[in-house]
């Protein structure tokens, strides 16, 4: 369930005229990822750095993993593969714009060799732009025909560190926590308890929270209990499983 609208309110329009600094990239070629190189530089420089993403780890996963592979093969939509906007992808699911996949990306601030979870694989292209920056990738999709074919795709590109399962991510993955990263692209009203739970000290969940009016919500575990910040204004599909219940 990796579905995310445009965010409308932030268009190319209301970013500045001049770009920042520029920052080196390291570039890691991935397996079949050399296709639309430049389209990806583009797509990095014109959309997510001038947008205040500044990791270079994110940059660099940006620009390395091919977008237009998880991009239905059709041909309105594989030119578009790069556009400022989310797309369709099986089963009225979609592929999320690609400055919300850096932005939630670089909100979850991994440290070194970081374990992360996914909710909702989807196409399985969040899924590979963690596994260019954490050590493993847990991800957990409810509609298992996603879940077959991003895992197939996800091995087919090389990326041995994702580990893909069908099932409901309401309850997370309690068999393989704690986790660095949480990260969750389908919306509940509400935080699920059991991400929380799974955090490891000090480790960030990223997730959209809401029902008409959703945001981006950050929530971060200490020891004394967890503190929650509201960021971005989104749009995402409903969590469904036992978030509805």
């Amino acid at each position: 369930m990796f579905t995310l609208a445009l965010l409308t309110w932030f268009s190319l329009t209301s970013m500045p005229s001049s770009l920042p600094p520029s920052i080196s990239l390291e570039i890691r070629v991935r397996a079949n990822s050399n296709d639309r190189a430049t389209e990806r530089h583009d797509m990095v420089v014109q959309q997510i750095r001038r947008r205040d993403v500044t990791n270079p780890l994110v940059l660099s996963a940006m620009e390395t993993v091919p977008r237009h592979r998880f991009v239905p093969n059709d041909a309105s939509l594989q030119s578009l593969a790069y556009a400022d906007t989310p797309l369709p992808i099986d089963k009225g699911q979609t592929i999320s714009q690609p400055y919300i996949v850096a932005y939630m990306t670089e909100s979850l601030q991994l440290p070194p060799n970081a374990r992360v979870l996914e909710i909702g694989t989807g196409s399985g292209y969040q899924a590979a732009i963690l596994a260019e920056i954490a050590n493993k990738v847990y991800s957990v999709e409810i509609i298992s025909e996603l879940a077959t074919k991003s895992r197939q795709l996800l091995n087919e590109l090389g990326y041995n560190n994702v580990h893909v399962r069908m099932g409901d991510g309401y309850g997370g993955w309690p068999e393989e926590a704690p986790f660095d990263g949480i990260i969750v692209t389908a919306a509940p009203d509400h935080i699920p308890p059991a991400l929380v739970e799974q955090l490891a000290e000090g480790a960030r969940l990223v997730i959209p929270v809401g029902e008409a009016s959703q945001a981006i919500t950050i929530v971060t575990k200490q020891s004394a209990g967890s503190t929650s910040e509201v960021t971005l204004p989104v749009r995402f599909v409903p969590m469904t499983g036992k978030a509805t219940r």
